[in-house]
């Protein structure tokens, strides 16, 4: 029986003919590739959220006058949000104050403050670590603003880590809205942040919440990455 050598051409044109009865068109494998390849992920934005107030229309009027409305001083990320001109005083229990405390707006449906850990010691009150709105077992305090001031009975709290999603991120992510993710942080004070509040709404952008606390403790100032993950 005779045997042949064959050549690195003939060996090229021998793969290039078998690709084609497979795919039709011997180029066309890297293409059909290229088309399964995930979808771009998602822009992800990390912000610190510094201490500042939730108020009520009927708050407000208390603390700066019948009829007054905030006015915008800077939008935030979310689209519709902003920190309004208008800031009040908090008188903790010990007397100690807190001074210039920012009100973001619009107005809601609950009057709530929200404080890092360390803000809370300064001021002598021990807060829980909630979700926006749930104010069990928290504290209150006292709110003075240019034309009078209100006492909060609850409402105090530590707002726990989340980040806002919309349709198109919880999708990307296999989540819905009330479920955890991590969040890993690269920086010279490398971090990971476990369970995350996802929060979801229809007209939300892709946006972690951290508090001043979380945010100096990963120095998040020189983060050079970030990752969500299950």
């Amino acid at each position: 029986m005779s045997t042949a050598t064959l050549d690195r051409a003939s060996i090229e044109r021998l793969v290039r003919a078998a690709l084609s009865e497979r795919t039709g068109n011997g180029d066309a494998a890297p293409a059909n590739r290229l088309r399964q390849m995930p979808g771009h992920t998602p822009k992800l934005v990390v912000n610190v959220s510094a201490r500042h107030c939730h108020v009520t229309q009927e708050d407000l009027e208390r603390l700066y006058g019948k009829g007054h409305k905030l006015t915008p001083y800077k939008p935030l990320y979310q689209e519709g949000f902003f920190a309004a001109e208008e800031t009040v005083t908090m008188i903790g229990p010990r007397h100690r104050t807190i001074t210039g405390l920012r009100i973001l707006g619009p107005c809601r449906d609950h009057s709530q403050v929200e404080l890092a850990f360390t803000d809370a010691v300064m001021l002598g009150l021990d807060i829980p670590v909630r979700k926006s709105g749930d104010h069990r077992d928290s504290p209150g305090a006292y709110l003075l603003g240019p034309a009078g001031m209100i006492h909060m009975e609850r409402g105090v709290i530590r707002h726990e880590r989340h980040v806002h999603m919309g349709p198109t991120d919880v999708a990307h992510y296999g989540v819905k809205d009330g479920d955890r993710l991590h969040l890993r942080i690269d920086s010279d004070c490398p971090t990971v942040l476990e369970s995350l509040l996802v929060r979801f709404s229809p007209a939300s952008k892709l946006e972690v919440h951290l508090d001043t606390d979380e945010g100096n403790a990963c120095h998040i100032n020189r983060a050079t990455r970030f990752e969500l993950f299950k």
